[in-house]
């Protein structure tokens, strides 16, 4: 009888069922939640505020009450979170609203480099990371979770 550590016995290679492209949509589901879990947070910082206005603040986009943002953060939060679990559970309709999803974010992100520029850069980086997830390995003929 020979042991596992035998070199003279070999054993045939494993064979995983995994589909290609399985690892990029659970990672676009899993980013697009926490995206949504930080804009969740965002949008109770910017309520808590009681409308204090940062001096930076005056050149934004949405101006300088900083609970417009707030509603902002809190929409695109929820449809981060509702597009996560939708492709995490698969859905082919869901993979159109992670790629809107992912976009928005990335837009969102843009208007606040002049303040926040690192957290900034890292929403950016996460939704091109999900759109090329979802728009590379999203078909019907690739991967299924």
């Amino acid at each position: 009888m020979s042991s596992p550590n035998d070199p003279s016995v070999t054993y045939p290679p494993m064979e995983y069922p995994a589909k290609s492209g399985v690892g990029w949509l659970f990672f676009a589901g899993t980013i697009l939640g926490l995206a949504g879990l930080s804009r969740l947070f965002d949008a109770v910082w910017a309520f808590r505020t009681d409308n204090v206005v940062p001096d930076s603040l005056d050149g934004a986009l949405l101006g300088t009450n900083v609970s417009n943002y707030g509603w902002l953060w809190l929409v695109t939060g929820l449809i981060l979170i509702w597009a996560s679990f939708a492709i995490l559970r698969a859905s082919q309709f869901a993979r159109w609203i992670g790629i809107f999803a992912a976009a928005l974010l990335t837009v969102t992100s843009f208007w606040w480099i002049p303040f926040y520029p690192v957290w900034s850069f890292a929403y950016i980086a996460m939704g091109i990371l999900v759109i090329y997830a979802l728009a590379a390995h999203g078909s019907r003929d690739s991967a299924s979770i």
